[in-house]
């Protein structure tokens, strides 16, 4: 018998909080400390927990997209086509800092469906255009 799993993406901060509060607000859903681990908080959404935001006072942000940064990781928000300008003006709003193509050498008319951000904690995710809300 296969043991029911599932996986989460963490991302490492020093302040997990604010951080939760960002990614819960841009992706619709609630941020709360883990029940288990003080220096976890988890966002939730409809469909179960989406992201993990873990307190790690040595934690240096990375300085992607800069040769010399550590990418660690990047999220992909996928964004209906028709709703990527409002997605953007969203992300923006709430602290998100976008990251121009040419500082990561892809080609700039990529911006028609992709746009690329650091969250307030440094951490690079993009806003990717799909045919339908759904996939």
């Amino acid at each position: 018998m296969t043991v029911v799993k599932t996986s989460v993406i963490v991302l490492d901060c020093a302040a997990p909080e604010p951080l939760a509060r960002f990614y819960a607000d841009l992706l619709g859903a609630t941020a709360g400390p883990d029940a288990d681990d003080g220096d976890l908080f988890l966002v939730t959404g409809r469909a179960g927990v989406l992201l993990g935001i873990r307190r790690d006072p040595q934690h240096t942000p990375p300085t992607w997209p800069l040769p010399e940064g550590t990418q660690q990781v990047h999220l992909r928000i996928l964004v209906a086509q028709d709703s990527l300008d409002e997605a953007e003006r969203e992300a923006v709003a709430l602290g998100a800092r976008p990251v121009a193509a040419e500082e990561d050498g892809t080609r700039p008319d990529k911006r028609t469906t992709l746009r690329r951000y650091a969250d307030p904690a440094g951490h690079a995710f993009v806003l990717a255009s799909v045919r339908s809300a759904g996939g």
